[in-house]
This record gives structure tokens, sequence and C-alpha cells, in this order.
């Protein structure tokens, strides 16, 4: 984020520095991506996936920093795509380009210098993370909003409302083109251990120094005085034209090998008298760009800022100066969505992904981490999960007015670019399921009786879980008289959280496949509860073995070689070795694993990355399929909604939070070194692995980790045995019973 040229000019020249302890008893609206882009500091995470291990309790420090010196603080998300995105691929194409690049270097035995490659290879975005950064905030009391589009737009509106929400902005240069006149750049906090303490060891940070801390902050005035005192228009003009997200930088600037500054920007909006349009036509003869072309994306930009989109103080969704808005208003900024919806969003309840694909009518497919290079992976993001995508566009749709009912969406590939997928809602509405998930009504009664007898036999059992939503059916009396009739009438609208969440996954099981219309569980749905039973009852566990079914379910829980172009595979001992050894990593990759909050460092796998994408592209088609089911829910008024709980709603579900690849690597590299003994299966040989291992990841509990990792291949090998038994369709059902005779002597 940011506009680099005037990032670069602003810091040499008025960038000023306070004492942070002179904004005490100010609130501080904050940029959630702008943070997010400064704080996260772990160069490995883009050769990982998942979320960060230490940017939680790095988060949490800073959080209580600010807290210390008496400052408020107000975290704002961007909501749907807004404005205009002129390279939908080019940020994910460039960074997986960077991380292979990061992966070739690794592989040449040179760390230092792949450390710094991932750093600055451009992943995760900030936007990948933002899920992470709601929970951290929800769990230290911090308040935050998802604007409806920008949060900079949003951010705008509430320092310049008369109630003035926040005193001051922390965030991107960009904020000046919304009218701000001064915004917070960096803080910079001090810790010192006191006057005749230890060093403070690196578990314990020194104390924090308020006095000697200060922030970073740029103001308007001080750049045009600086600039030669020119108008605000001129400036404003000169931002625009100098690039950033909001529109391309001026194409004429980019001609000189030597780039081109931000003053340069300002001579030649200067010199056209601010006028864009005679600017445009000094270059008649430039092919460098089409002028027509750029100037009508330079008056979408202008007419975008204008005219953004906020959530009011009283929480009505408005287009600002709407009196002088153009009639295409919302082909600059965005569809509208219903107020309704777009409160939940503001809440957290729901992510912004499949509101997207709605609003917008187009849905991108980027490319992941890895590059996504293999066939496997493209065709399980363009066929296999093509169902799920369409089942909860339909569901949302199906609650919406007839705008969104008639809608084409547009699918497009950063494979290739000319593959254009189309389809009209109203075409997916004759199958849509919203007349038979209508049957789930289960009161809060009827859950807590069959928790109880339940709770006999499993231990510290919810029913905001899958465990309980799919073991509650096996007792066919219940499964019976969870139907609910027809039509409202014998309905009881849903107040508690167990209610609301153990509805919500039930009608996202049926929605998938595990549970039939007469709530009856189906050969998929008894595979996953054998799989349930065999593991814990906590939330990781449970994401893993139900993303285990996922996988197998697509054929994509295997050995097989998917991604030959790719380094990181088993390399010792026999065939079978590396086969076994494939497969018991791929198992680990759904697991997490037990670490230290510190940035990981240990061993890389890009083949492995490249297993996580798979994964993590199964786990969002199915988390969108249950926010959906839930927000539905609330559409249709099944649900109370005078409540304030709406993180505790959304956190409570399953799928919430993203786990790396780590796990499955350091399995691999247990497993792989194993085989560089004369026998891999004897006790001393494991004895001094397992010692070993401990040193491989170093802030990692590598034995508990490890024996997470056989936790979760005996329950998924247990899940692949009943698959079999009930002919479901497993790939080489004789592999794995090698594999788990394989591994028994490796333990």
């Amino acid at each position: 984020m940011g506009i680099p040229i005037f990032d670069a000019w602003a810091l040499s020249r008025v960038t000023k520095s306070m004492p942070i302890t002179s904004l005490n008893g100010c609130v501080i609206g904050i940029d959630a991506a702008y943070y997010l882009g400064i704080t996260t500091k772990e160069p490995l995470l883009s050769a990982l996936g998942g979320f960060p291990y230490a940017l939680e309790s790095a988060i949490a420090k800073e959080l209580n920093d600010l807290q210390a010196i008496g400052l408020k603080v107000h975290f704002v998300f961007d909501g749907l795509n807004h404005g205009m995105d002129y390279d939908p691929f080019g940020a994910s194409m460039t960074s997986a380009t960077n991380n292979a690049a990061a992966f070739d270097t690794y592989d040449k035995d040179l760390p230092n210098q792949a450390i710094q490659a991932f750093r600055t290879s451009g992943t995760p975005t900030p936007a990948a993370l933002s899920t992470f950064l709601k929970k951290i905030l929800h769990k230290n009391g911090i308040p935050f909003t998802v604007a409806p589009y920008s949060a900079l737009a949003q951010l705008a509106y509430f320092e310049k409302h008369p109630c003035q929400f926040v005193d001051a902005i922390y965030g991107p240069s960009e904020l000046f083109l919304y009218g701000v006149n001064k915004l917070i750049t960096k803080f910079r906090h001090v810790h010192e251990p006191r006057e005749g303490g230890e060093r403070p060891g690196p578990k314990h940070m020194a104390p924090y120094a308020p006095e000697k801390s200060e922030f970073c902050w740029i103001d308007r005035g001080s750049c045009l005085e600086e600039l030669g005192r020119i108008p605000s228009a001129t400036f404003i003009d000169s931002l625009l034209l100098a690039g950033s997200e909001v529109l391309p930088a001026f194409p004429p600037l980019k001609r000189s090998s030597k780039g081109y500054s931000f003053r340069e920007v300002v001579s030649l909006v200067a010199n056209a008298n601010g006028n864009i349009v005679s600017l445009c036509n000094q270059y008649p003869d430039d092919a460098s760009f089409q002028r027509a072309e750029y100037l009508d994306h330079y008056k979408q930009a202008v007419t975008y800022i204008r005219h953004h989109v906020v959530i009011t103080m009283e929480g009505d969704v408005e287009t600002l100066d709407k009196e002088q808005a153009p009639s295409d208003v919302n082909d600059c900024v965005g569809q509208r969505l219903p107020e309704e919806l777009n409160f939940y969003l503001s809440r957290g309840l729901v992510r912004p992904r499949v509101l997207n694909w709605l609003a917008s009518g187009t849905i991108l497919v980027p490319a992941p981490y890895d590059g996504g290079d293999s066939k496997v992976y493209q065709h399980l993001v363009q066929v296999d999960l093509e169902n799920a995508r369409n089942q909860a566009l339909s569901l949302l749709a199906d609650h919406l007015n007839r705008y969104y009912q008639r809608k084409e969406v547009t699918t497009k590939y950063w494979f290739d670019h000319s593959l254009v997928q189309k389809i009209n809602i109203k075409d997916l509405l004759p199958s849509s399921p919203k007349e038979s998930l209508a049957s789930w009504n289960v009161k809060q009664e009827e859950i807590s009786d069959r928790l109880r007898v339940l709770q006999k036999e499993i231990h510290n059992l919810t029913p905001c879980t899958i465990s309980f939503a799919v073991q509650s059916l096996q007792d066919t009396v219940f499964a019976e008289r969870s139907i609910s009739p027809k039509g409202k009438s014998g309905r009881t609208v849903l107040k508690t959280r167990d209610e609301i969440c153990a509805n919500a996954l039930w009608r996202f099981l049926q929605l998938h496949g595990y549970v039939d219309r007469q709530h009856r569980l189906t050969r998929w749905g008894n595979v996953l509860s054998r799989l349930l039973s065999t593991m814990g009852t906590n939330l990781e566990q449970e994401n893993a073995a139900f993303l285990a079914v996922e996988l197998l379910r697509y054929g994509l829980l295997n050995a097989d070689t998917m991604f030959q172009k790719y380094s990181g595979a088993p390399s010792r001992g026999t065939d079978i070795d590396k086969r076994n050894c494939m497969l018991v990593a791929r198992v680990a990759c759904l697991g997490r694993l037990i670490h230290q909050p510190r940035g990981y460092s240990g061993p890389l796998s890009r083949h492995l990355l490249a297993y996580h994408s798979i994964v993590s592209a199964v786990q969002a088609s199915a988390r969108d399929l249950i926010e959906m089911s839930m927000v539905t829910m609330f559409l249709e008024g099944y649900v109370d909604r005078e409540r304030d709980d709406w993180m505790e709603l959304a956190q409570t579900l399953p799928l919430f939070n993203e786990d790396s690849c780590a796990l499955g690597v350091i399995m691999l590299t247990y497993l792989d070194e194993l085989c560089t003994r004369e026998d891999p299966t004897s006790e001393s040989t494991r004895e001094e692995m397992k010692s070993r291992g401990q040193g491989w990841a170093v802030y990692c509990d590598f034995n508990a980790s490890q024996q997470q990792a056989l936790q979760l291949w005996d329950a998924v090998y247990q899940g692949v045995k009943l698959a079999k038994a009930g002919s479901q369709e497993v790939q080489e059902p004789k592999m794995w019973d090698e594999v788990d005779e394989w591994l028994s002597q490796r333990r």
C-alpha cells in the first residue's frame, strides 16, 4: 500500500516525529492492511502458508504498550473489492515468481539469501491475514469495523465526522486523497531494562519506555509548503498520477530507466495547470499508453474517491455527496449489497469473499504461494470446487432481491487468462437448497438433551462442533425429530449461540453431502463420524479430520507425484520409502506444529507448500459454505438479530484458522533422515533422530508435534478403512495398509 514515489520523498523532506506520550487520551483509527504490512515480519511465512506463529504475541504486546499510555485504537478493514482492478492477477503471479526464486536460492544451500528472498516475495498479502488479525483484536478487546468497501474511505469519514470518532489515523499516504490532513505513518516503541535490572532473555521483553518512544507523522500543509506552496488540487492530482492501487502511474513517467521522483510528477501537473486532459494531449505519439483509456481510468478514480461508500455512525450505508454523484457511480465504486448483509460484514460474521463474487459478478482465482503450476491444483480450483462456489452463490442470491438472482457471474483464472467461465444465477436457482435447508430448526432443549447423552462417551464435546453435528445424527430417533415442518408456523426463532451454530453446521453438512434430506448420515458422513471419534475434540483436531475426508472425496489424499517440478519431496531410501514418507507427510500437513510464539526457523519444502495450497483451497471452499449456511439463517429471520456476539459466532464455527505445512515438513524430514541409517527402524536410530529433531526447528516442541502427527495419521487411516468397507472410492486402498505397517516400525 501507499504511494511509493511520494513516500520516499516524504520520508526525507516532511516526516516529523513526536513523543508518543503526546497521544495520551486520543483514539487512533488504524488501517488494518497497512498495519499488517508493517507488523508482519516472519520471513518464512510465504514458504509455509497458514497463519504466522509470532504475530499474535507481537500485536498483543504493541496493543498493551499503546494502552499503557492511555491511547485507544480502532481498526478498520477493507470490505468488498472497490475501484478498478487494472491487473487482477499481477500481484499474485509476481509473488509466486519471487517465491519460486527464493526456493531456488534455498535449494542452493544459501539460507541467509533465501530468508531475505522470502521476506520480500510479497506474500502473504495483508488481506490474507485479516481474519487472523480480527481474531487477535477480538481476543484483546480491541474494537474494529469492516468497511463496506475501502478502509481508507471509512477512516476518513470517522476522522471528519462532527463527532470526530477518531482523533488521528495510522495508515498509508493514499489517505491524503480522501481529504485527510495529517496521518501517522509509524510507531517507534522503545523497550529497555530498568536501571540495575538484569538484561531480559528472549522470552521476556524489556519493559516499555514510553518517554523514549515516538511516532512519525506527515501533514498536508507541510507537503504543500515544501513543494512550493502548490494548490491542494495539484497535490491530489500528483498523488494520483504518481501511481498506487487507486490508479496506475502516468505512463510517460516510466520511460526513464532511472525512474522518476515525486517532484517531477508535481512539475508535470503544475505545468499543465492541473488539467489532466491537457497533460495527456502533450503525448500524442507516445505508444506507451492509450490516452483515452488512461483518462477514463483517471476520471473513474476521481469519482471513486469523491463518492466513496461508508457505514455511518447510525449504521446506514451511504454514498458520500450522492446528490452530485454520476448515474454510473456503482461502476466506479462497486455494486451495493443490502444493508443487513453489510452489517454482518462490518461485524466480522462473514468474510467478503462470496459477497465479492456476487456484488462484482466476477470470481478471480489467483496464483497460490507455490505458483500453482500443477495440473492437479488447476483442476481442483477450476472443476472440483466449482459446485461448492455455485452452491454458495445460489444460496446467498436466493435470499436477496431479483437483481442478484439474475446476475451473471464470470470466473477467471491466473493460469489461463483466456479461460472464462460464465454462469447466470437464475440457472442455479432451480437447484437452490434454500427450501430443503429450512427443515433445520432444532431447539436448545433438544440439543442439550442429545449433548448430555453423547458426553458420556465423548468428553469435552460441545454443540458448536462438526463432531456434535455428526455424532448426534447417529441416533435415528433424534434425526427424525430434527426435521421441522414446512413454513414458519411451527418455527422458533433461534437465540442461543449453541442453537445457531449447531443448525448452521447441520445445514452445511447437508449442502456438502454428509447428511441427506431426511437428516441421516450418508456414507461419507459415516466416514467422517469414524475419523472424528478417533481424533480429539478440540477445534484444530476436528478441522484436520474434516479436511482429511474432504481430500479423500476429491481423490487428493494420496502419494501421487503431483508436483514433479518442485523440490522438497522425499529423497532418501527406496521408492517405497519415498512413497510412504510422502503420504504420511501430506496427512501431517493437515495438523498444527506445536511452536513457540516466534518466527519459524527450520527446513522447507516447496512440494509440501504446493500440497498446502490444495488443502487451503479445499478449506476456503468449505468455510464459504459454512458462512453462507449461517448468514442466510439471519437473512431469513430464523435467528434473533438483537445480539452482540458476532465474532464469537464466526470463531466458533470450524475452519476459521488456517494452519501451515510446517508439521508435514517436520515429519518428512524425520522419516527421510531415518533412511540415512543402515537400520532405520531400530530403537537407537529412532531415538537419535528424535533428539536431532528438536534442532531442525528450534522453536517447536518436536516430540509433542510428532505425536500429534501420528495421532492424525491413525485417525485418517481408520477413516480410510471404513471408506473401503463402505464401498467409497479410495485410491490404492492396499497402499494405506502398507504405509501404516511401514510407519509402525518408525514411530
